[in-house]
């Protein structure tokens, strides 16, 4: 890192409370495959991006499992979805200051890769392995609920409910760099009760179905029904395995 500002990795390094006999695995942390080339480093932050995954995946379920007891496992899972999905962990990655300490090759750089949601996603959950391994289980839990928290309150007033769409789609425009597609099926009911039925389809594959009492509605419905459907798995999507 000689040739490279510090000041962005010191300033993160002084959130985390890492001292420096820890720095290079928060550096490892830090580290996206694009630089391996260009510096000879020998290893990207993709395997700590694999335990942070499980490592966020755990205390989010446990969170939400104690506090929203009388929630069924489907409303949880689908919360849960919400909270972990890339859009919302690569704006936590930007709240503890990580896309300017990021280490990537130029090309990545220049083409935008410090703001790009998969690239921060995954370099958030790389940083929360880190933390796990330097500090243990509970200051990494500190450090998550008190960065996703706004969104995990939104749960409490069902506010997530109202993301699915966005979700759905910059994971599809991340991922497939393309969207969604939504066709009303049917409206039926009285032209002041009416009912819709909306699909959802990507690259022509249905993926979920939804009713509301508008469009809007049924939208949301169809994609919180394609964000449960087992050929669009969230951790499917965030692997790029579909």
């Amino acid at each position: 890192m000689s040739s490279v500002d510090q000041t962005p990795f010191r300033k993160l390094a002084r959130r985390l409370k890492i001292n420096k006999p820890d720095w290079e695995l928060l550096t490892q942390a830090l580290t996206h495959k694009s630089y391996l080339g260009e510096m000879g480093m020998l290893q990207s932050n993709e395997r700590l991006e694999f335990l942070g995954d499980s490592i966020v995946g755990l205390i989010v379920s446990e969170y939400l499992f104690a506090r929203y007891s009388d929630r069924p496992e489907g409303e949880l899972s689908k919360a849960k979805a919400v909270v972990v999905s890339e859009p919302i962990l690569a704006e936590s990655a930007k709240k503890i200051g990580i896309p300017d300490a990021l280490l990537m090759g130029s090309g990545e750089a220049s083409s935008g890769g410090r703001g790009r949601p998969s690239i921060l996603a995954d370099a958030f959950e790389a940083v929360v392995a880190a933390v796990y391994l330097i500090h243990g289980l509970e200051p990494t839990r500190v450090l998550l609920l008190k960065t996703l928290g706004p969104v995990i309150e939104d749960i409490e007033g069902e506010e997530h409910q109202r993301n699915y769409k966005s979700v759905l789609q910059e994971l599809t425009q991340s991922r497939c760099k393309t969207i969604p597609i939504y066709t009303v099926l049917s409206s039926c009911g009285a032209d002041h009760d009416k009912t819709f039925t909306v699909q959802v389809h990507l690259d022509g594959t249905l993926l979920g179905t939804g009713d509301g009492k508008s469009k809007k509605q049924a939208e949301q419905a169809a994609a919180e029904k394609a964000l449960g459907n087992p050929l669009f798995e969230l951790d499917r999507w965030k692997k790029g395995k579909l």
